[in-house]
């Protein structure tokens, strides 16, 4: 049976994530997301779960930089997750001082603590698992968790259904080694990391190529180079999959201009079909080349 290493420890929203990719699967925690990305690059697993961007947070940096650095990974599937938090107490009438949970959690959650729980200390915790593990020790009052900690750790459920942002969402990947690529579907997502040069309009030119083949960009983060101050790396998401030709032809194009890592085409969680501009299909690249061989070859002006 293959295992899936994922960012635990049991009770996260990223065991939710996982247990949607699973598919039988083993699934083994692991205390961060350098720790899966790594027992993936090691071999002690087939795969990992991790996440890479909140609607409310932004991206995770810790998933994009384990990306751009060491063993190349690519993403294999995906997942989306409506995030909604409860909050797990130890019960009782004592009164609530200290409330833990990961940073991105808390912050998502900022306001209602402010009207519910005003006179609690937020503390930061390496995962809402972590914090659930906290209150059951005793080292904190209150801990916001994803719903599947209850499931885990016998707590009381103080609040459930918590969100600042009701329609908050987190996506998740699944990642391995380079191999071959899931089949498209029409509705795909392709990802890579550029270093651009840093000069004037390097990031437009990037772009431009993606533009001139009638692709969408749906997402793009920038994370510096470390120990290269002023410079740095490209996280793009965009519509369509590598077996495209548009995709491959603005790939190839973008590793002319500077270095590119592949990250991965796989459909999309949300099924969102791509949208292709005219003159950008593969019926429309295939014919361009057989116009450009006519034209080398001196059947054509």
């Amino acid at each position: 049976m293959s295992r899936i290493a994922y960012f635990g420890p049991s009770g996260t929203f990223t065991e939710q994530a996982a247990r949607v990719l699973a598919r039988g699967r083993e699934l083994v925690a692991v205390e961060t997301i350098p720790a899966a990305l790594t027992a993936v690059r090691k071999g002690e697993t087939d795969l990992a779960c991790v996440p890479v961007e909140n609607s409310v947070e932004g991206p995770v940096t810790a998933t994009l930089d384990g990306l751009a650095e060491d063993t190349p990974l690519v993403a294999v599937a995906e997942a989306l997750l409506p995030v909604h938090f409860t909050v797990l107490t130890r019960g009782g009438t004592d009164p609530v001082r200290t409330v833990a949970s990961h940073p991105h959690a808390l912050a998502q959650v900022r306001h209602w603590l402010e009207h519910n729980l005003p006179d609690a200390e937020p503390v930061v915790a390496s995962s809402t698992a972590a914090a659930a593990v906290g209150v059951r020790d005793g080292r904190y009052d209150a801990a916001v968790t994803a719903p599947v900690a209850v499931e885990t750790y016998p707590l009381h459920v103080f609040a459930d259904g918590v969100a600042d942002v009701p329609d908050a969402r987190t996506r998740f990947l699944l990642l391995g080694p380079p191999g071959p690529l899931p089949e498209p579907t029409g509705a795909d997502r392709t990802s890579i990391v550029a270093a651009a040069a840093n000069r004037t309009g390097a990031l437009a030119e990037l772009l431009g190529e993606l533009a001139t083949r009638g692709i969408n960009l749906t997402r793009l983060d920038a994370r510096p180079l470390k120990g290269n101050y002023g410079y740095y790396r490209f996280f793009l998401d965009f519509e369509g999959h590598l077996s495209e030709a548009r995709v491959g032809d603005a790939l190839a194009a973008l590793r002319r201009r500077c270095e590119v890592r592949f990250l991965g085409s796989h459909p999309r969680a949300d099924g969102v079909r791509a949208t292709v501009a005219a003159a950008a299909t593969d019926e429309d690249f295939a014919a361009a080349s057989r116009w450009v061989d006519a034209v080398r070859s001196g059947e054509l002006a």
